[in-house]
């Protein structure tokens, strides 16, 4: 099979076919079905498949509704023969290349396989490159005739219409506009150059006018070269007079160095006593420093005892202390050992005393106090109960305080976000340029204007200040959009961003966004097929500027023309997601929600809570008063919770004041439950301790005043112990206090001697100061009366030099010295002289050029620079008449090669067509009129012994009129260098008699 033919068609839930596969034939293909049943649908295939937009198809408005309903998605799959010369890529492709197209409800993509399914490439320019080198134009009648395509041919009997198919199919209408527009675009090239032509005959008239101005001024030059001769003279006797100074100023400064040594010799002498001096002021500082040293070290032991005798103190009083607490528990065990002894003196007595009707008595005290046990605890767990039911509500009124001071927290954080806006917008209104960097961009603005002389072009900027908005509504939107753009500023060059860039770091301005960017350019003028295809505006059509630069830029870099704005947020989300909107890049709602397409990615991005307006806003007091209006019903609401907490402080005080007095009520009952309790043990143990022996209650005394009686003696001991310590404490603190008096005397007689030191220092820093005023005296007459008349004799001879220099090279420019000397030289004539006689000649010369207005050179700098200009004028609009020839020439032959194939394609229409007419006997001819654009068929009958012509294929019969469109349509798709053509509804040329 050939290059570029279809084998095989695969649709998945296209149209009506939920999988469908045909395979084709290396001829010709008939598929025949009821109607409805889905033969249109493979040729929309085949036109979506190849690129065609879903209007076009006349079956769908967009891609999505080919879908299946009840399906997500649809493919088609075309496998494309790749065999022969013809083959596209075969080492890529392979015999086949498989195209498939993916439609999603929101999105489709077309991808390109090889003859073993690997995927080669995906992007639409690859599909338009096999498309081309196929030659596969799926929207051309001849390639694929729909079924509209075919009704509407076959029912037109109007030669216009079948000329324009005719001029369509063949691609001669194509070729026909080119070349239409090609020549009018020369015609008004041609207009253009023939102005500028004419343009340049008065320059050229006043450039005869000039010539004639020089001739009539050429005598005046003799006297202007001797003035000229006269200044060069003059410039070298400056340079000789210069000269001869130099001389004598150097003498001068020979004659004052010779001062320099006797004032040096009495520097020196002094230097050497100082030197001297500084060795012993070092010997004697040490010796301080030592003592010093000595000092802090006699400062360091004496603090030392002195901690050492606190330690020793603090000892002695601890010891104190613990004998006297022991001394007091002593006293407290014998005190108990005589308790003890009572104790048992006591109960034995009682013991005896004791009788039957006291053990009733302790019977019926247990019942007692059984009773009130049982009364207090029910009042206990009523109190408690009560205090639960308190505390939960106070924790309640607790959470309801907390929450209002966060609300409050948070209304006065909101007021003062408020009030700074408010601030902020206040400010802009008395200076815009502060919403676009606050006091920084002020700052900026005077740096900017400090160093205006070192800018090419001053630069623009911040854009947001020379930009206006149509409308306030889109000024939060705009701002979303341009964001940090609205501060950027425009230079002309890089070399002025660079220097942009030093002012703002001068007033610590960082992270400046600075653009490079042409001022000469026009503003940019967009076709509307680059704009966004929907009503809505775009950003570039809600802003205005006097400065077509900040367009430009905001254009460039912003993408202004590509960003779509919307009211609301449904709108925006219909705007970016429901449909397919050319070069739509984002859309903004009128409150910032940004909503944009990447791929199969969709995203909305909410807005920015903290904006109120954007900073292109006008209307700013309206803002402000509503902001103000705000942050007064905040705070109103604000005053309303303030009370409300008030209140629930009150509960909550009083609520705790009840709960004070519950938990104090409910502690008593517990303390009162608990004393009964250990009076019913008690009693308890006094009942049963009434029935032992009084034995064993008295020895249990005993043993306890015998433990006691232990416990003192090892007491004494423990006491004599301390003793022994507390006299050893005492000894120590009487050593260390005798040490530290006899270190406080030492380090009296040590101290003594520092004075000593101090004075022979002292001394010396004396002695040293006086050597040093010696020597800056000495220093002092060396710089006034040596050093400084040297120095001022120095810097005359130095600007002598630089004049003698300066005045050296400025002569050199005017002329070169030998020059002057073969003039005759500069050394009879004085400056004085030369400068009268130049005078004199000037005065002459003046006289003379008043006769005239213009300057003989200005006259023949302007005569070149304008025969320059008219010489590059007239070369260039030489060469814009030899282009325009060579193209009105190039153009001439292609119109008469699209003239001459315009016959072929006549002819070999007639031809075709004729060859299919034939096959049922019948010939033609086929009359095509290219300049009335007509096309009218022609056709004899074998029937018609007289061999009559029918013009009007009205005139024959159904199946005659059939078969001769159908041979019209064959001869047209002939002509054709597709690799494949369908036909939709063929069965339309087959009805009628005739056919057979």
């Amino acid at each position: 099979m050939a290059a570029g033919t279809i084998s095989r068609i695969r649709l998945e839930n296209f149209m009506c076919h939920s999988s469908l596969h045909i395979e084709l034939g290396e001829q010709v293909n008939f598929i025949t079905g009821q109607n409805g049943s889905g033969k249109s649908a493979i040729l929309t295939a085949l036109c979506v498949a190849f690129g065609c937009r879903a209007k076009n198809t006349q079956r769908a408005a967009s891609l999505k509704d080919f879908i299946k309903t009840g399906c997500s998605c649809a493919s088609i799959l075309v496998d494309i023969n790749n065999h022969g010369e013809d083959a596209f890529k075969p080492e890529v492709f392979g015999n086949v290349i498989i195209l498939e197209r993916r439609i999603t409800e929101s999105s489709s993509s077309t991808v390109l396989k090889g003859q073993h399914g690997r995927k080669v490439a995906h992007r639409k320019d690859d599909l338009v490159e096999i498309i081309e080198h196929f030659n596969i134009d799926v929207e051309n009648p001849c390639v694929i005739m729909s079924q509209d395509k075919s009704r509407e041919f076959l029912h037109s009997g109007n030669d216009k219409d079948k000329f324009k198919f005719f001029f369509k199919a063949t691609l001669l209408q194509q070729v026909n506009d080119l070349l239409g527009s090609i020549r009018k675009n020369l015609n008004a090239a041609d207009s253009i150059v023939e102005e500028l032509e004419r343009s340049i005959t008065p320059v050229l008239k006043e450039l005869d006018d000039i010539q004639d101005k020089i001739k009539n001024m050429e005598h005046i030059e003799e006297i202007a070269h001797e003035i000229e001769n006269l200044k060069k003279k003059l410039a070298w006797a400056w340079v000789y007079d210069v000269d001869k100074k130099i001389g004598e100023q150097t003498e001068k400064l020979e004659k004052l160095r010779e001062r320099i040594p006797a004032c040096q010799e009495r520097i020196d002498r002094n230097t050497a006593i100082i030197e001297e001096l500084r060795k012993e002021f070092i010997v004697k500082k040490e010796n301080v420093r030592s003592f010093l040293e000595k000092t802090q070290e006699v400062r360091r032991m004496k603090e030392k005892m002195q901690h050492d005798i606190h330690e020793a103190v603090k000892l002695k009083m601890d010891l104190e202390k613990e004998h006297a607490r022991g001394m007091q528990v002593l006293n407290k065990m014998n005190t108990r050992v005589r308790q003890l002894e009572a104790q048992v003196n006591e109960f034995q007595l009682q013991h005896m005393q004791q009788t039957q009707a006291e053990v009733f008595q302790v019977q019926d005290s247990i019942r007692e106090l059984q009773q009130e046990i049982n009364s207090a605890n029910l009042n206990a767990t009523r109190l408690n109960d009560e205090e639960k039911n308190l505390s939960d509500e106070l924790q309640d009124i607790i959470k309801s305080i907390s929450d209002i001071e966060k609300e409050i927290d948070e209304d006065g954080r909101r007021i003062n976000q408020l009030k700074y806006q408010i601030e902020d917008l206040r400010q802009r209104q008395r200076d815009k340029l502060t919403a676009f960097g606050g006091d920084r961009v002020q700052s900026l603005y005077r740096s900017i204007e400090r160093h205006h002389s070192r800018f090419k072009c001053p630069p623009i900027g911040p854009i947001g200040y020379h930009v206006q908005l149509a409308s306030d509504c889109w000024s939060l939107a705009v701002d979303c959009a341009l964001g940090r753009l609205l501060d950027a500023f425009i230079v002309s060059c890089h070399k002025d961003s660079l220097i942009l860039r030093e002012c703002a770091k001068e007033v610590k301005c960082h992270n400046l966004q600075i653009i490079i960017y042409d001022f000469a350019k026009p503003q940019l003028d967009i076709p509307n097929h680059l704009l966004p295809s929907t009503p809505h505006p775009t950003i570039l059509s809600v802003i205005h500027s006097e400065n077509p630069t900040i367009l430009n830029v905001l254009v460039d870099q912003g993408h202004a023309e590509r960003q779509v704005l919307v009211r609301d947020y449904e709108v925006g989300k219909s705007v970016a997601f429901d449909k397919r909107i050319r070069n739509l890049k984002e859309v903004y709602t009128s409150d910032g929600c940004k909503m944009y397409r990447r791929g199969s990615v969709e995203a909305i991005l909410p807005p920015n809570r903290k904006w109120r307006t954007g900073r292109l806003c006008t209307s700013l007091g309206e803002k402000i008063t509503e902001i103000e209006n705000e942050a007064a019903e905040i705070k109103k609401i604000n005053s309303e919770r303030l009370d409300r907490k008030g209140k629930l402080v009150i509960d909550r005080n009083n609520i705790n004041s009840e709960l004070r007095t519950l938990k104090r009520k409910r502690e008593d009952e517990e303390q009162r439950l608990e004393r009964k309790k250990v009076q019913l043990d008690d009693t308890k143990k006094i009942s049963i301790a009434n029935k032992h022996d009084t034995a064993v209650d008295t020895s249990e005394l005993m043993a306890e005043m015998m433990q006691v009686k232990e416990d003192i003696g090892n007491k004494e001991l423990v006491l004599e112990k301390i003793n022994l310590k507390l006299a050893d404490a005492l000894g120590e603190e009487n050593d260390k206090r005798a040490s530290y008096k006899d270190f406080m005397e030492y380090a009296h007689a040590e101290m003594g001697s520092i004075s000593d030191v101090e004075r022979e220092l002292q001394l010396v820093e004396e002695k040293i100061h006086d050597a040093r005023q010696d020597k800056a005296h000495y220093e002092g007459v060396m710089e006034r009366k040596v050093l400084d008349p040297i120095k001022m004799a120095e810097l005359e001879l130095t600007d002598l030099q630089q004049l003698y220099q300066e005045y050296f090279e400025k002569a050199s420019r005017i002329c070169a010295e030998s020059e002057v000397e073969a003039l005759g030289g500069v050394r009879g004539s004085t400056m004085e002289q030369l400068s009268d006689r130049i005078n004199k000649l000037n005065q002459k010369f003046q006289q003379e050029s008043r006769r005239y207005t213009e300057n003989i050179d200005d006259l023949r700098a302007l005569h070149d620079k304008k025969g320059r200009k008219i010489l590059r004028k007239q070369q260039m609009y030489a060469g814009f008449r030899d282009k325009l020839n060579a193209c009105q020439k190039a153009l001439d032959l292609r119109w008469r090669k699209f003239q001459r194939n315009a016959g072929l394609l006549k002819r070999q229409l007639t031809w075709l067509f004729n060859e299919h007419l034939g096959k049922k006997g019948i010939s033609g001819h086929i009359n095509v009129d290219y300049k009335n654009e007509v096309l009218s068929v022609e056709l004899t009958m074998p029937q018609d012994a007289s061999r009559y012509t029918v013009r009007d294929t009205r005139g024959l019969s159904g199946g005659e009129r059939s078969f001769s469109t159908l041979c019209f349509t064959l001869a047209l798709h002939g002509m054709t260098e597709a690799p494949f053509r369908a036909m939709d509804e063929f069965d339309v040329f087959m009805h009628g008699e005739g056919w057979g």
